[in-house]
């Protein structure tokens, strides 16, 4: 059976009224033992947490979709085959990694935001030059240099 748009709603709305009909009664609510209170606390705050959250449709204090941003991005990258095979385009001896070789570029990957490692990889595996990867991403050749060096940062604090 399918709900419509408007049963969800009218759904998450009494859901949302009971969870603050719940509070509400916690609230006035005097257990007799200090533990007690303390558990009935932890449920007010717990209720308080789900309530703006339902209200907001956001998880509460977190900052400008931090939240958002970082769970997919380690999904994508288990998932996907992001160390590309670039054998035929080297003219030199062809590039041979193993299984934990390529777990371990991963993990480090996992740490750098997505320009950095656009830079990186174009700075490193290219060897463009700054003022090159600058031109081709369409930003300052500052912002690059600022970009390998927090790579080249992590990478350090990585082989350390």
């Amino acid at each position: 059976m399918m709900m419509t748009s408007e049963q969800i709603e009218n759904w998450a709305d009494e859901l949302l009224g009971e969870y603050k009909d719940g509070r509400r009664e916690l609230k006035h609510f005097e257990p007799e033992l200090s533990e007690d209170k303390k558990q009935i606390n932890s449920m007010i705050g717990s209720m308080t947490y789900s309530i703006d959250w339902m209200e907001t449709g956001r998880q509460p204090d977190l900052y400008r979709g931090v939240d958002r941003k970082n769970a997919y991005r380690t999904m994508q990258y288990d998932e996907m085959e992001i160390i590309p095979d670039i054998t035929e385009q080297l003219e030199r001896e062809a590039l041979y990694m193993d299984q934990e070789q390529r777990r371990s570029l991963l993990k480090l990957f996992r740490n750098f935001s997505d320009r950095e490692m656009q830079c990186y990889l174009m700075y490193e595996a290219e060897q463009l030059s700054m003022q090159k990867i600058a031109d081709r991403l369409g930003i300052k050749k500052s912002s690059v240099q600022m970009y390998i060096k927090r790579a080249k940062e992590k990478v350090l604090a990585v082989a350390s």
